[in-house]
């Protein structure tokens, strides 16, 4: 999983120098598999359950899930949430990231900056004899004290020889309550935040997620696990 970590390092890498005004979403998408693949890894979402491509791409008020096309080319203020998966020998590692396009707005800045500042301080909390409640009043108490929304319809998983597993790591909930962490086990967490209510709905492709009252959201994710000396982030880059 490490190394399937390692493998979105290098991708993620590619995604800061490629979001700029003028390219496009596909062209991001493409870059990315290539980057995959040719470390030898396979890209996790595309196929998954039916997804088309290798990057989910969202745009200003999409949450998660956009598809990359063509058309869908980035403009000077926009941020752009781009999610990543890689597979290494039957494990999985999973890492999202939203970028600026340009200049943006100081909110717009601040709504990335506590977005990343609530993953951070989840992942303070995911450590053997804290509980699964802890990391998600982590996220929820430093995003709502900011002013901005937590996304309750999209978690966070478990994570390893699948995409997707237990347990639900919700971004709102009680500290002290849900399952105890313990070494070895691996969690995707991922803080989803909107500008303004945290209602979402998803669009007639069936996969992008918009904010409903169409306020800007942001997204990142990085694929942890839990060591007896505390959080191990397998998708940072490593030392």
């Amino acid at each position: 999983m490490r190394e399937a970590g390692q493998v979105l390092v290098a991708a993620v890498r590619l995604c800061r120098e490629m979001a700029k005004p003028g390219v496009s979403t596909l062209e991001i998408d493409q870059e990315v598999e290539t980057v995959i693949r040719k470390a030898g890894a396979r890209p996790a979402f595309k196929g998954y359950r039916g997804f088309p491509a290798t990057v989910c791409a969202s745009i200003n008020d999409e949450v998660v899930h956009g598809i990359p096309a063509a058309h869908r080319r980035l403009k000077e203020g926009d941020i752009v949430g781009l999610d990543l998966g890689a597979i290494v020998d039957g494990y999985y590692a999973d890492a999202a990231i939203t970028l600026p396009v340009g200049e943006v707005t100081p909110e717009v800045q601040r709504l990335l900056d506590v977005t990343r500042e609530s993953l951070e301080l989840a992942i303070a909390r995911t450590r053997p004899g804290n509980r699964l409640g802890d990391i998600s009043d982590a996220v929820q108490r430093h995003v709502e004290a900011a002013g901005f929304g937590v996304v309750r319809a999209f978690v966070g998983h478990g994570i390893g020889r699948e995409l997707h597993e237990d347990p639900q790591i919700p971004n709102f909930g009680e500290p002290g309550k849900g399952p105890l962490l313990r070494p070895g086990m691996v969690l995707a967490i991922e803080p989803m935040v909107t500008m303004g209510h945290w209602g979402v709905r998803v669009l007639a492709d069936r996969w992008t997620a918009v904010t409903e009252d169409g306020s800007l959201a942001a997204h990142f994710e990085h694929t942890v696990a839990v060591t007896e000396s505390g959080p191990d982030v397998l998708t940072w880059e490593a030392d």
